[in-house]
């Protein structure tokens, strides 16, 4: 099946918009981690496919906090985890995609706070642009962020952003 890859991205785009509508902070955040990981994916050179996965799961990445919140009171990543798959594949079944796309995308989705299950290029970049923007988002201090980078970050790219972004030195600090 032929996808034009862009047009997909910019209607799946569209349909998290609709589903996040009156919810700006949530509507930022996705917006963010999906440019992050699409000039991560860029810079490490990934094939058209992977890095059409990689922007897909960046814009749906926390489509599980709806039902989290409705069910359970919570966004806590766990919950995001147990909602997160059946909301992406009810979205993405409205878009032409293959069903081996629809299950990679599903599987990060519902693993994306689970650091010990990065089992791919993909998932690593989304985890790492995710971690840019959360950083910001949840004012996380220099010693956690010098901790993120040694536990989580491996592309060369994200790594390169998260110290130019956080002006982080090339040793840690904390570690003397």
């Amino acid at each position: 099946m032929q996808i034009n890859y862009q047009k997909s991205i910019m209607e799946i785009y569209e349909a998290m918009l609709k589903y996040y509508s009156g919810d700006p902070m949530r509507i930022q955040h996705f917006t963010k981690v999906h440019a992050y990981a699409r000039i991560i994916a860029v810079e490490e050179n990934l094939s058209e496919k992977d890095l059409y996965i990689i922007e897909v799961t960046a814009l749906v990445h926390d489509i599980g906090i709806k039902k989290a919140e409705e069910k359970y009171h919570s966004s806590m990543g766990k919950y995001q985890e147990l909602e997160g798959p059946a909301e992406v594949l009810k979205l993405l079944d409205n878009f032409k995609l293959c069903a081996d796309i629809k299950d990679r995308i599903a599987y990060i989705v519902g693993h994306h706070h689970s650091y010990d299950c990065i089992d791919g290029i993909d998932f690593q970049i989304l985890v790492e642009a995710d971690f840019l923007v959360n950083i910001y988002e949840d004012k996380i201090q220099d010693k956690a962020v010098y901790s993120v980078r040694e536990k989580i970050f491996k592309t060369s790219s994200g790594i390169r952003l998260l110290n130019t972004m956080y002006n982080l030195q090339s040793n840690n600090p904390y570690n003397a």
